[in-house]
């Protein structure tokens, strides 16, 4: 085997050799802590956990990894001390669906908070916070402040688009909702007017399409919305790519701005069933619910909570009114229409 074919395997055992190392022990699994797998980075959920642990008393135990954990809960079984499994992005949910590691939450408090739009049919999962899929505009060269989704395959803005990878999971669900709304033969053709305006071959990340159109290789970017947030508040060196570009908050036709979610996911073989319903159900307080908004610039599941004045200097949101369930069902045409039109080549 080639050390080119080695090293993505090398790289994944050593993912999971690092969580094994920090893996509570079955003791602690069964003591009443909560023990929680995420794709989040720890220092963004880290004040949500401390804050519960302080109004419960109730320890909270996290393993991070960038992918692999449904697979790794799947193979731990009956024995995975996972209680929780809390990520990003539709896909992510689903995935853990299929994979079987997931069990129905049921709870009244919940679904009193997170509306069936934002929630699996069937209790599998719910959201905790909300994030936007929006265009990043050139302050200079682009004067209008709207725009829709299907325009963005407009031949006016050839040569004039900045996106990452079809494939991402957050474009994924961006080009299923298009599926979901108009069919696959349409979503195709505007994939392909999409492509053909694209100033470059898509890479990078949601960051990097502000840098490129501050520095004039684009007009537009795609990107989510607490990203420039981030940018413009918490990072002093990608401050003026914030401040090059403004947030517009596109709309399908006929429709609202494109949403995906944070979410969470009970484990099927949860050895502490009953705080994770804790910390579920809390996460969805209002506490919980600033905290998103406030650290993490995403906006609130739970209505009456204040967004972010960064996030609100956006514009009102009108969310698409499309079930997040229907997107997910699209994701496998989404990502097979990407690859047809040789959206990434």
């Amino acid at each position: 085997m080639t050390p080119e074919l080695r090293a993505p395997r090398l790289r994944f055992v050593l993912t999971f050799a690092a969580c094994a190392a920090v893996l509570p022990s079955v003791a602690a699994a069964q003591s009443g802590d909560v023990n929680v797998y995420t794709y989040r980075e720890q220092k963004l959920i880290q004040p949500l956990f401390d804050a519960f642990t302080k109004d419960t008393g109730i320890k909270v135990n996290v393993i991070s990894a960038s992918s692999g954990l449904e697979q790794r809960m799947k193979s731990e079984g009956a024995s995975s001390p996972a209680d929780l499994l809390l990520t990003v992005d539709i896909g992510r949910l689903e995935d853990a669906v299929r994979a079987g590691v997931s069990q129905p939450i049921k709870s009244a408090a919940l679904d009193q908070v997170v509306t069936p739009q934002y929630r699996d049919p069937e209790g599998h999962w719910y959201a905790i916070s909300m994030r936007a899929r929006v265009v990043y505009a050139s302050k200079d060269r682009v004067a209008q402040n709207a725009i829709t989704y299907e325009e963005l395959a407009d031949p006016k803005w050839k040569g004039k688009i900045c996106i990452r990878s079809g494939q991402h999971m957050y474009n994924n669900a961006l080009f299923a909702a298009m599926v979901a709304k108009h069919g696959e033969a349409k979503a195709e053709e505007w994939l392909r007017g999409l492509k053909a305006n694209l100033a470059q071959k898509p890479s990078g990340g949601d960051r990097e399409t502000a840098r490129d159109v501050a520095a004039g290789k684009c007009d537009l970017g795609i990107g989510n919305t607490y990203y420039w947030a981030l940018m413009m508040n918490s990072n002093p060196a990608q401050k003026p790519w914030a401040e090059a570009t403004k947030v517009i908050l596109p709309t399908f036709q006929g429709g609202g701005t494109h949403v995906n979610v944070s979410g969470v996911v009970l484990a099927k073989h949860a050895p502490n069933p009953a705080n994770a319903m804790k910390l579920i159900e809390w996460l969805v307080g209002e506490k919980a619910q600033h905290i998103y908004a406030d650290i993490n610039y995403e906006y609130p599941i739970r209505a009456g909570i204040a967004i972010n004045p960064t996030i609100a200097g956006y514009g009102a949101l009108k969310a698409d009114s499309l079930p997040l369930s229907k997107i997910a069902g699209n994701a496998k045409t989404a990502a097979t229409l990407v690859d047809k039109v040789g959206f990434d080549n």
